[in-house]
């Protein structure tokens, strides 16, 4: 038994579970193409402050993508998950690309890396924005690693209107050696994006959007799409060239958008497969298998977790999925390069433990149990 404070106000006692959810597990997926945006582990013993560069624990890192590729999962590096402008600098991102692309060749496992501008610092110009993406996308090619071209808040800054991102876009795409996947990161995951590709208008921007696509099919192996709205992503996916995918970025209504229509389907490219590898892994089998039944009912009860965990402002979903992590016993600790362990509420931090526990997503629930206690001892309290 816990006490756990509830959001309203208040504590209640929560009974946890005994055993961990039991899955079967097996091979590689099959029927769709699922990567985890996965987390960075910080080094709790390292000297920094929020401003400092970020100390990253490479071993546990690089642990954490062994267990998504184990899971059967593709791993999404150094996107916004990793806390990439959140405490993550270029620099740090840089070592982690290197990193993991080396990790994914010595294990075989599937990789793609963001390509942004984040080593700019201040107001820049276009001609500055397209020789960071170049400088980004050198590194990424140069591992082995397949681009993500990630939006740009430098880029929303510096654009005029539509034009400027189908120039940029035109010569990045005519640059890549390999097809990328375009990413469109909604304002609700980062404020300083609204208004991307050349307006607030989501239909105008979308127009947009599809014609840099449709100006080089052959370049673009996908999109990754963050909205947070399923119909918009419904009615673009079913206008993208054949052989473009759609890869969900949408952590509300995953289970719906990756099962599909008779019209099509969605891949994922989701930031909630960090903690929900297993589960993701054993409902995207059942896919396999042709049963959509079982991937949605292994699925849909996950939402509930995602929802919470994605709650405005949704740019600090970041703190519940570490926290999880810690939960599970992926990590010993449970600190966030540039501090943002700090930036969710402990009864905020309590309900995704509930919810967590409840799934089964924790391979010792005693353990988890013991490690949310002694957090709710030291920042509350409790006891």
């Amino acid at each position: 038994m816990i006490r756990l404070p509830e959001i309203g106000g208040g504590v209640r006692e929560y009974t946890r579970r005994t055993e961990p959810l039991s899955l079967s597990g097996g091979g590689p997926l099959a029927s769709r193409t699922v990567f985890s945006a996965a987390h960075v582990v910080a080094d709790p013993y390292a000297d920094t402050t929020p401003d400092s560069a970020a100390a990253v624990d490479w071993d546990t890192t690089l642990a954490f993508r062994r267990h998504l590729w184990s899971q059967g999962l593709g791993v999404a590096e150094a996107m916004d998950t990793a806390q990439r402008g959140m405490g993550l600098d270029w620099a740090g991102a840089a070592e982690l690309i290197r990193r993991s692309a080396a990790e994914a060749k010595a294990v075989g496992g599937q990789i793609a890396c963001g390509v942004g501008t984040d080593q700019l610092s201040g107001p820049a110009d276009l001609v500055a924005v397209r020789k960071a993406y170049e400088e980004q996308l050198a590194l990424v090619e140069e591992t082995g690693s397949q681009a993500i071209l990630m939006a740009s808040r430098a880029l929303a800054a510096a654009a005029a209107g539509p034009d400027d991102y189908l120039d940029l876009y035109g010569h990045l795409l005519r640059q890549a050696s390999e097809p990328v996947i375009l990413h469109w990161l909604g304002p609700m995951f980062d404020p300083a994006l609204d208004g991307y590709w050349g307006s607030a208008d989501l239909d105008t921007a979308t127009e947009t959007f599809l014609e840099v696509i449709a100006a080089h099919p052959d370049k673009v192996d996908g999109i990754k799409v963050s909205l947070l709205d399923a119909r918009r992503e419904v009615e673009l996916r079913r206008r993208l060239p054949e052989g473009v995918r759609c890869y969900t970025g949408d952590d509300f209504h995953y289970p719906e958008l990756i099962a599909g229509d008779e019209q099509g389907f969605s891949h994922a490219l989701l930031g909630i497969f960090d903690p929900l590898a297993p589960l993701a892994a054993e409902a995207v089998r059942a896919l396999d298998t042709g049963d959509v039944n079982a991937f949605r009912a292994t699925l849909d009860p996950t939402v509930a977790l995602s929802r919470h965990l994605f709650q405005a402002p949704t740019r600090f979903y970041k703190t519940g999925v570490v926290l999880l992590a810690w939960l599970a016993g992926h990590q010993d600790h449970f600190t966030m390069v540039g501090g943002l362990q700090s930036a969710r509420s402990l009864p905020h931090l309590a309900r995704a433990y509930e919810l967590a526990d409840g799934l089964g997503l924790f391979p010792d629930p005693a353990l988890a149990e013991e490690r949310m206690r002694s957090l709710l001892t030291v920042q509350g309290g409790l006891r």
